[in-house]
């Protein structure tokens, strides 16, 4: 059962807080939401994700046999066979489908559907090559914001896509990164054969930069913030991509993004702050 649990990856849901993003500003656009149903989509990404994670590891065994880290993973360790790691991702794909199916808007079934074929792409061949790699990884983090946007029935604002898009990306410069200073060889990655450690910070300078302004573009532009409170949520995002980049750069981190934000204490407050600051912008909480 361990064995199980360590291949659907619960503690990768936590990607799928993106999902979560639109939440506060569908509070200020229509004053409500229904919660159900964002519970529903979120566990329906959370179990195609880990569907896509499985199948992940059981097209990749072989090469994981050979990396540092992923040699430990369930299928290529040998502690859940092949057969069982095809019936447990389908079964997840389908209980994922299922449930949007029966609890969740149209719109959001077609992203999850477009989120399944992204994975699929990625798994079979776009991860071997240099850019398409990072571009597709932070796709799909682009498409969980487009299923909040679904779920809460929000139309999403360009700048807020440019935002969560060079956010991902960011995170996906940083996690190959991550992986060039681990030692990890172009055997395990071919894409790693066409990146460099100076191409990959100076990318990451890029997409940070592309984040902040991104960011700051949409609080001028979104009608839901209330007059003087526009730029409120700023600072939290500012500081975290700058704490994020610290951690990368000096710390050696990013091949798992989600360790680097559960280890660190500045980031987690940093989230809860931007949470708080952005309901209160919309006018969703006041204060006395």
């Amino acid at each position: 059962m361990t064995a199980i649990v360590r291949l659907i990856r619960p503690r990768d849901w936590l990607k799928n807080v993106f999902v979560l993003m639109p939440l506060p500003f569908a509070l200020g656009a229509s004053g409500t939401f229904e919660p159900l149903v964002v519970v529903v989509g979120l566990a329906a990404m959370s179990l195609v994700s880990s569907a896509a994670y499985v199948f992940n590891d059981l097209w990749d065994a072989g090469r994981d046999r050979l990396h540092p880290d992923k040699q430990r993973r369930p299928i290529a360790a040998g502690a859940v066979s092949p057969v069982a790691a095809g019936l447990l991702g389908l079964a997840l794909a389908a209980a994922g489908g299922g449930l949007a199916i029966a609890g969740a808007p149209a719109g959001a079934g077609v992203v999850l559907l477009g989120y399944a074929g992204l994975q699929l792409v990625y798994t079979l061949y776009g991860k071997h090559l240099p850019l398409v790699d990072v571009t597709l990884l932070s796709s799909g983090f682009v498409l969980r914001v487009l299923l909040g946007c679904a779920l809460v029935g929000v139309t999403p604002s360009s700048w807020l896509l440019l935002c969560s898009s060079s956010l991902a990306l960011f995170l996906a410069l940083a996690k190959r990164r991550g992986d060039l200073l681990r030692g990890v060889d172009d055997t395990h990655r071919p894409s790693l054969a066409g990146y460099s450690r100076v191409f990959l910070e100076q990318g990451l300078t890029i997409a940070a930069g592309l984040t902040i302004m991104g960011y700051a573009l949409y609080c001028m532009d979104a009608p839901v913030l209330a007059p003087g409170r526009e730029f409120l949520t700023l600072p939290f995002v500012v500081f975290g991509v700058l704490e994020y980049l610290r951690i990368v750069h000096v710390h050696g981190a990013g091949a798992a993004p989600v360790d680097v934000l559960l280890s660190s204490r500045p980031l987690l407050a940093c989230g809860a702050g931007w949470v708080v600051a952005a309901l209160y912008s919309v006018g969703a909480v006041t204060v006395p």
